[in-house]
């Protein structure tokens, strides 16, 4: 990673490599083993994701002004219709927001934290784009503890009420013996196309609390969970290692996408909404997502806690 953009912050044996001009990303988060060798937390970003700044195949991404799949990238707001449909997005199905899909400034930076921003200006744009003015930052910070801390925070800047959802989209390493600990009260089921269609039961949700957790082998997953306790082990039993993900409110959701078509891939998102949030006629506690008033600001912190040891966590 000898890009001079990428910013690598330090503390110990441990690094965290940040890409602010890829959609204001996390490249990697390791130890230096006594060997020199990387012990990788997150999935690392391979040379050629960097090369090519592909924000998917860095290890974990912002999701802003909204996390997940809008339908048909169309929603209604306060009598206002909003199309996304050609907003640079390459889905059917709006993903993400844009904040993943920019470069990112960089506001400060020191040996082991950076605070990155991304104003969006609607001014002047065609139609088919976002329609709120808004500033995002993270600071992203090795902590003495050694834990990889991400605060995020939106601010509305425009004259009317924004819709808004938040969250970070982190890979971990996939091995047949990985496993996941976390409790969530229910699955949104999904179509095909991952559309919600009801909040659910599944087999999933009583493994994930069980004291011998979830294998990522257990079911083939791209689904939104609600009620999540806000706290999720990644293990790997047979590296006696783990890392634990804990956030604040309103990361009371949890997004977990273990495909068996590519058993290489595990993500563990904290995220703010579920999917199509602003076309779901649900309670709010089930589809998440909020309201900034002109001027309002909301930020929220969450981090991973890496544990090595005879027990793994």
């Amino acid at each position: 990673m000898d890009d001079p953009a990428l910013i690598e912050l330090r503390a110990g044996n441990r690094r965290a490599v940040i890409a602010p001009h890829i959609g204001g990303a996390i490249a990697a988060f390791f130890d230096l083993t006594d060997q020199g060798e990387p012990l990788h937390w997150l999935r690392s970003a391979s040379p050629e994701a960097l090369a090519a700044r592909n924000p998917l195949g860095m290890a974990s991404f912002p999701l802003l002004p909204y996390c997940n799949r809008l339908r048909d990238a169309r929603f209604v707001f306060n009598g206002e219709a909003v199309d996304l449909s050609q907003d640079g997005n390459a889905f059917d199905h709006a993903l993400h927001g844009h904040a993943w899909r920019r470069p990112w400034k960089v506001l400060t930076a020191s040996a082991n934290a950076v605070e990155l921003s991304l104003t969006h200006e609607p001014s002047g744009e065609t139609a088919h784009h976002w329609p709120y003015r808004y500033e995002a930052t993270q600071r992203i910070e090795l902590t003495g503890a050694g834990d990889l801390q991400v605060t995020l925070a939106i601010h509305n800047l425009s004259d009317k009420p924004m819709p808004f959802g938040m969250g970070h989209h982190p890979y971990y390493p996939r091995t047949p013996s990985t496993r996941i600990h976390t409790h969530v009260r229910a699955m949104w089921h999904a179509t095909p196309d991952l559309l919600p269609t009801r909040l659910d039961a599944h087999e999933s949700v009583g493994m994930l609390a069980s004291k011998e957790g979830m294998s990522a082998n257990a079911f083939d997953l791209d689904n939104n969970f609600a009620g999540w306790s806000r706290s999720a082990t990644i293990e790997w039993p047979d590296e006696n290692r783990s890392v634990t993900l804990t956030a604040e409110a309103p990361f009371n959701h949890m997004v977990l996408y273990a495909p068996a078509a590519h058993p290489d891939l595990l993500c563990v998102e904290p995220v703010s909404n579920t999917v199509d949030f602003l076309n779901l006629d649900v309670p709010q506690e089930d589809r998440g997502g909020g309201v900034l008033r002109p001027g309002e600001r909301v930020q929220a912190s969450f981090g991973w806690r890496p544990y090595s040891g005879p027990n793994g966590r």
